[in-house]
């Protein structure tokens, strides 16, 4: 008996019991549903992180005092202050690969305009910053080098910070006074909004020029950190030796010393937050399709209670002339096709839950074409897997004893 007339034979078998067969299935159906909305939810969070990882920048090097080596009573990167803007300059012009370089000192103050205050964080940095922070100025402008050389009283707020200040209308907030720390400064610009990130609301910042800060606000000539971009990735491992013996030698640092700064590479910090998540998908996905083998051990159950039910009739059919083979593939056949069922309202389900979430849960999700796939044909595997057993089983009766069976 070929292949394609056992089919109808199958189905038939299975419409005849519909109640047992749906029952069966559900393992198969909750499986693969779990594993695609799993991995559609995964594959969206790894897609929304590295959004907001690129919008840290690309190539970029940031800089911080301190070192992370050694222990005892040395500070931690960052808590330290080893670090000068002459450092950033000196950086910026002998280090080659240097597609821009910004020294970053900042604090947090209270921002007012009129009769609204906030208090967030400010940032004084150079021009070049919008670049390296790959940031978009939805209303007016950001400033120049010649507001930064002339310590001009300009800022450019963060979303967050606009939308506090100017509640009616954050994009009016151009042409408008703050005061921070009772330093008048005018508006020329209103960020577009980037959202929250690693370390907190990114929107919630005002961005003023380097020297502005240095001069009337911070009135220090060290900086917090200094972020600069690679030109091109190879020369990322390069840059960052030069950099690290430039600063050495500046810094006067004798062989043995261990580096008073910190040179972080946020493609290493892109890369891990990845591969986290990528693995984390898998773990929970592989959770997820635990319920595949429990459906098919139903399947196999459900396939021996049908061999003891109808063995009667697999005597009947081996005594007129059936093949051991033909009732093998009958009862495999029946096994694949409940767990293809299975499998394919599985993923209809998984697929309505994938779509769904956003809208339900603000949870962002990416369609896993590949993870779809890859269940239907597990889920053929599942039913051949776990279909074998009973259908070898039956195909091995002998016609005589099954025939006296009651």
């Amino acid at each position: 008996m070929r292949i394609l007339h056992t089919i109808p034979s199958a189905l038939e078998s299975l419409r005849a019991n519909k109640g047992r067969s749906i029952l069966t299935t559900l393992g198969i159906i909750i499986g693969v549903a779990a594993v695609i909305a799993i991995v559609a939810l995964g594959e969206g969070a790894s897609a929304n992180v590295s959004d907001r990882l690129q919008g840290l920048g690309v190539n970029v090097l940031t800089i911080v005092p301190g070192s992370t080596q050694g222990g005892g009573a040395r500070a931690g990167a960052g808590s330290q202050v080893t670090l000068k803007a002459a450092d950033a300059d000196a950086v910026g012009t002998k280090v080659d690969g240097i597609a821009g370089i910004t020294p970053i000192v900042g604090g947090n103050a209270q921002v007012i305009a009129a009769n609204q205050n906030w208090s967030t964080r400010i940032q004084s940095v150079r021009p070049v910053y919008q670049q390296l922070q790959d940031w978009t100025v939805e209303a007016g402008t950001f400033f120049t080098d010649q507001d930064d050389t002339a310590a001009s009283n300009v800022a450019v707020l963060g979303q967050t910070v606009a939308s506090n200040l100017f509640p009616s209308d954050p994009d009016s907030a151009v042409g408008r006074l703050i005061r921070v720390r009772n330093v008048p400064f005018t508006v020329i610009g209103v960020l577009a909004s980037k959202g929250s990130g690693f370390g907190g609301d990114q929107d919630d910042v005002v961005l003023i020029p380097f020297r502005t800060g240095q001069v009337r606000l911070f009135g220090s000539q060290n900086v917090g950190q200094i972020l600069l971009q690679i030109s091109d990735p190879s020369l990322i491992d390069p840059a960052t030796r030069d950099i690290q013996q430039l600063l050495r030698a500046r810094h006067e640092l004798h062989a043995g010393q261990n580096d008073d700064f910190t040179i972080r590479n946020n493609n290493d910090v892109i890369s891990r937050v990845q591969g986290v998540s990528q693995t984390m998908t898998l773990l929970l996905g592989g959770v997820a399709a635990v319920s595949l083998v429990v459906g098919g051990i139903g399947i196999m159950n459900i396939m021996l209670v049908s061999v003891t039910e109808r063995t009667r009739e697999i005597g009947i059919r081996l005594a007129i002339g059936a093949q051991p083979r033909d009732i093998l593939m009958q009862f495999l056949v029946e096994a694949v096709v409940l767990s293809l069922l299975g499998g394919i309202v599985g993923i209809l389900v998984g697929l309505g839950v994938a779509l769904s979430l956003p809208a339900l849960a603000g949870w962002a999700t990416a369609l896993p074409w590949n993870a779809v796939v890859l269940a239907f044909g597990f889920s053929a595997l599942i039913g051949v897997f776990f279909g074998i057993y009973p259908a070898r089983k039956a195909s091995q009766l002998d016609p005589i004893v099954a025939l006296r069976y009651e």
